[in-house]
């Protein structure tokens, strides 16, 4: 039998190695030895740090000593250094950090490890595709986060496929899949769980959940998605593991599978593009799930035709042509909220159906009601809570919704001492009870702009980094007090990590190490 063992810290999942147990050992184990097997997963554990987006199990929470609240370029700085271009957050395992960049002039991906202590880059790899994949204009090709269990480094390229390299740099697999089409680009995270590696991957060209052998890159299973993927969609999200289960925010749908044998246990639909990673907080997993149009707020009200006219009839001739057509948006990111391409435009050839020049009454009441028709089909999106022990389709029922409004769209939701805090475009952040759904306090950051960096913990402080590069240190708790906003002065995608008292910044060229000089 196969044991995934998981112990909890600080309400931190922490995952240890897998063990292969006979009949007889699992008796023994029942005693005295689950003690010593508990204390050697747990100092394993431990010493892992922070090796895969967001920490441990993707959950945001740094153990040990925090870092200083005022940091930036010049100030509390350790080192910095220049790296080349990429959105992917550091992996820090014992004395390295690993990262992913993208070269634009040699069109080659690279894995990188760096030196924690000095900065200095130990080695570099670099990985050339037959193409290059494209994506939102946010995007770029080295957005995936590695991941490394202490001996080996795994990076993920939706241009390449996986590459595995020892801790040394060596190359020991490789895996190369087609290359992704999508929108947004290609930018979930694999990771690592015991002797196997799992990546979840969607996108037009193909959809599935994968697990390989750690040590050779052999497939263990693959399970093909059905759920159609649309340009909407983003699917960034990194799998959290509870035990034996891993859970998928997938396309369309949450999903929890066996780890062994990759069988799905249990599926709960909804309208979600599938960017932001799950957390797991008690017996529930928290999920932060976002469509174009899933609250009022994103979705404009286009006017009656009578009010069209009036404000945009400029030859008087009581109808819209194309010059006069105003600027409308099927979903719109609201003012202070914005990101590149900013929405969903209303073009006039979608009014103009007849093709004469002029969008008619009835040409503009059969599109609001197209419009109104189409909306009714979209399911409210949310912060959502599924129990994980489940078993088939969940309906309604079986999700709990804790929060509808203030939905960050790329974010991942963060969870301490029985609070959900939710960082959004904006610099908009709302603390929330995970039980009762109550909202504590919804507050603007000094963080302006999109937010795709997801927020971290770290003593009793909430780190929340704005695309432009702003990171507003907040206190934790019901008082809603924003300690210090720093600077890094170059816009800030990835999401930071933090590994005993030392926070490690990437911006869109450098990554910097900040600690106290006390």
């Amino acid at each position: 039998m196969r044991i995934y063992c998981s112990l909890k810290r600080n309400n931190t999942l922490i995952f240890g190695k897998v063990t292969m147990f006979s009949k007889q050992d699992m008796l023994r184990v029942c005693g005295f030895t689950t003690v010593a097997v508990m204390f050697v997963l747990l100092s394993s554990a431990v010493q892992a740090e922070w090796p895969q987006f967001r920490g441990v199990n993707g959950a945001g929470v740094a153990t040990g000593k925090a870092p200083p609240v005022e940091f930036g370029p010049g100030k509390n700085e350790v080192w910095n250094t220049d790296i080349g271009s990429g959105h992917s957050s550091p992996c820090v395992v014992g004395p390295s950090i690993f990262l992913t960049a993208y070269d634009s002039e040699s069109k080659k991906c690279q894995v990188l490890s760096i030196n924690k202590t000095n900065g200095n880059v130990r080695w570099r790899r670099e990985i050339k595709p037959a193409k290059i994949e494209t994506g939102h204009p946010s995007f770029n090709p080295a957005s995936s986060t590695p991941a490394c269990d202490g001996k080996r480094v795994v990076a993920y390229f939706g241009s390449y496929g996986l590459v595995c390299f020892t801790v040394d740099g060596e190359k020991l697999w490789e895996l190369k899949l087609p290359l992704t089409k999508s929108y947004s680009g290609n930018a979930t995270s694999p990771i690592i769980v015991g002797d196997r590696v799992i990546l979840y991957r969607a996108n037009h060209v193909d959809h599935f959940l994968l697990a390989l052998d750690i040590k050779t890159g052999k497939q263990l299973w693959k399970k093909p998605q059905a759920e159609h993927f649309t340009s909407a969609m983003s699917a960034a999200a990194t799998p959290v593991v509870v035990g034996n289960t891993v859970i998928v925010h997938a396309v369309q749908s949450v999903k929890a599978f066996d780890i062994e044998t990759g069988t799905q246990l249990w599926q709960a639909n909804c309208s979600t593009t599938a960017t932001s990673t799950p957390i797991i907080v008690g017996d529930e997993v928290v999920i932060g799930t976002w469509n174009q149009t899933g609250e009022p707020a994103l979705v404009p009200i286009f006017p009656p035709y009578e009010k069209l006219v009036e404000q945009n009839d400029k030859d008087g001739n009581k109808t819209i042509t194309k010059n006069e057509f105003p600027k409308l948006m099927y979903f719109h990111r609201s003012e202070g909220t914005e990101a590149p391409q900013n929405g969903a435009p209303l073009r006039f050839s979608h009014a103009d159906k007849n093709r004469n020049g002029n969008v008619e009454q009835s040409e503009w009441k059969a599109l609001l009601n197209r419009t109104a028709a189409f909306r009714k089909r979209h399911i409210a999106h949310g912060l959502v809570a599924i129990k994980i022990k489940n078993t088939g389709n969940l309906d309604v029922t079986k999700i709990r919704y804790i929060e509808r409004k203030g939905i960050p769209e790329v974010p991942s939701p963060i969870h301490h001492d029985g609070n959900i805090y939710l960082a959004k475009n904006g610099g908009i952040l709302s603390c929330i009870k995970v039980k009762t759904g109550e909202r504590v306090y919804r507050i603007r950051t000094k963080g302006t702009g999109t937010h795709y960096a997801s927020p971290i913990i770290a003593g009793n402080h909430l780190f929340v980094t704005s695309g432009d590069g702003k990171i507003s240190v907040i206190k934790l708790g019901a008082d809603a007090k924003i300690l210090a906003t720093n600077e890094m002065k170059e816009k800030t995608y990835a999401t930071p990590a933090i590994v005993d008292g030392t926070i490690y910044i990437r911006t869109h060229s450098k990554i910097y190490a900040f600690t106290s000089k006390k």
